[in-house]
């Protein structure tokens, strides 16, 4: 699918039957959701989510937002794709599109997310072990799928 180009991270994910709303599409709440679960994905395979149950630092939504470009209904089959657009000293900005093959684009959207203590309850510096995964998964695609492994 041409609108997923350059989503190292993508999520095969079915339209459920009561996602949608009384107007008859899938209410705005789920795109969201969608947005989250392609970056949990990515948490996981850059290895953030390990990093805070092993120390307490980890990622903290500060932002997010949606364009929709085409409302979904069940029973679309949709695939969410999330990746990094640029990182700063304490945060990165993460991109997002929905898009379905009958459908193409749905949604895109944006997430600011700031590295967090959660133990002290303060922003920290982006660790360089976090930059480095994701200039892997950006450069080269998910772990296994050629280059280097995280």
């Amino acid at each position: 699918m041409n609108d997923m180009e350059g989503f190292e991270i993508r999520v095969e994910i079915p339209v459920a039957w009561g996602e949608m709303d009384a107007l008859g599409h899938v209410n705005n709440i789920f795109y969201f959701r969608y947005f989250e679960t392609a970056r949990m994905k990515y948490f996981d395979l850059a290895g953030i989510l390990e990093m805070m149950r092993e120390t307490g630092i980890g990622p903290i939504l500060a932002e997010t937002s949606c364009r929709f470009r085409a409302p979904l209904r069940y029973p679309e089959v949709i695939f969410a794709g999330a990746r990094v657009k640029s990182i700063g000293k304490s945060s990165f900005v993460m991109e997002y599109i929905i898009a379905s093959d009958t459908l193409g684009t749905v949604a895109t959207g944006t997430g600011v997310i700031i590295m967090y203590d959660y133990r002290s309850g303060v922003k920290v510096d982006v660790p360089v072990i976090t930059r480095k995964a994701i200039e892997i998964i950006e450069k080269k695609g998910m772990p296994g799928e050629g280059g280097s492994d995280l």
